[in-house]
């Protein structure tokens, strides 16, 4: 099957047809103020314009109430929410009924996380997918890093490799983890939140190559 990826910490109109030009399937919009890629519903409402059919809008949120999410979806047109931050089971099935938006948790990969019953506990809250990110202890991710590969899982839930992703590796993480999808924002660009359209396109190659071994 066909690894799936999204480029993630979008700001600018341009690098939106650089994404779409290079076949990549979603693009992330990050709405968490203390990150360098954050951008505000206004801006995101603006971005969200150049972005065609078939491409799916990402919505990431660290911690955010339901009336912070409910803020931005009133102006912006989010297709899937991805829940960063520390919420539990219980909270994001809860901000996703009242959001009415499918959605999915992204978990920093600790040393001593028992990671397949992590991921259980939010798929029995109904999340449509997991996203497995490196650990820092600070960052909520984009950190660079990358995790031990030999720790993914194969589970009977859509899992999406981040953390560390470059078009160097992307390759042979694709190979590795068997990955439904794959996430990058750092490894594709030249400056926080400003993307380079050759590494996006260097990179949807590796992922081609990657699913294609």
């Amino acid at each position: 099957m066909r690894t799936r990826a999204k480029i993630c910490g979008i700001t600018r109109s341009q690098d939106i047809q650089a994404v779409v030009d290079s076949g990549a399937d979603a693009i992330g919009l990050v709405f968490y103020p203390p990150s360098p890629r954050n951008v505000t519903a206004e801006q995101a409402a603006e971005l969200v314009k150049k972005i065609p059919a078939y491409v799916q809008v990402v919505g990431l949120f660290v911690n955010a109430t339901v009336n912070e999410i409910k803020s931005v979806l009133d102006s912006v047109a989010l297709d899937v929410l991805q829940l960063h931050g520390d919420e539990t089971p219980a909270q994001c099935q809860f901000i996703g009924e009242q959001c009415k938006r499918r959605w999915y948790k992204a978990i920093q990969v600790k040393p001593e996380l028992d990671i397949v019953q992590e991921i259980q506990r939010y798929q029995a809250a109904g999340a449509s997918a997991m996203l497995l990110d490196a650990w820092h202890p600070e960052l909520k991710g984009g950190t660079g890093h990358q995790f031990d590969w030999s720790k993914f899982p194969k589970l009977d839930i859509p899992l999406i490799l981040a953390g560390g992703l470059t078009s160097d590796n992307i390759a042979d993480a694709i190979h590795t983890t068997q990955p439904y999808a794959v996430d990058v924002s750092g490894g594709v660009e030249s400056a926080k939140g400003i993307k380079d359209q050759q590494l996006i396109e260097r990179f949807m190659q590796g992922v081609q190559c990657g699913s294609a071994k």
